[in-house]
């Protein structure tokens, strides 16, 4: 799947999420990359060749405060078009990954732990 139709079944997913999740996207930014980075994975103490599918950079919502905030990068989500689309078979089963994956990693922007996830 080309990049540019990988583009529009992350907006699908975008608009397809719940009310209360797409709000929180309005501050922080959606990135798609090919891959995560071998050090990303190393960061994460995985395996080359496992598959994570996205990610969040940034601090979350209940650790930021005025004072902190100064030369922070704003919140990111990464999500990875390859690892994606090895675990995908259909459009809809894209459409379906990519908002729960988009759900878990904004869960780590209000702070939750991957043990207190929905998904």
């Amino acid at each position: 799947m080309s990049a540019e139709s990988f583009a529009r079944v992350v907006q699908q997913a975008i608009a397809d999420l719940p009310v209360e999740y797409a709000r929180l996207l309005d501050t922080v930014a959606v990135v798609v990359e090919d891959e995560p980075s071998l050090s990303v994975l190393k960061e994460l103490e995985l395996e080359e060749g496992e598959d994570l599918l996205g990610l969040y950079h940034g601090l979350p919502l209940n650790d930021e405060s005025f004072f902190r905030a100064g030369g922070q990068a704003p919140p990111q989500i990464s999500l990875y078009r390859g690892p994606i689309l090895r675990q995908c078979d259909t459009e809809m089963e894209m459409v379906q990954e990519i908002g729960d994956t988009l759900v878990h990693e904004l869960g780590h922007h209000v702070g939750l732990d991957d043990d207190e996830m929905p998904y």
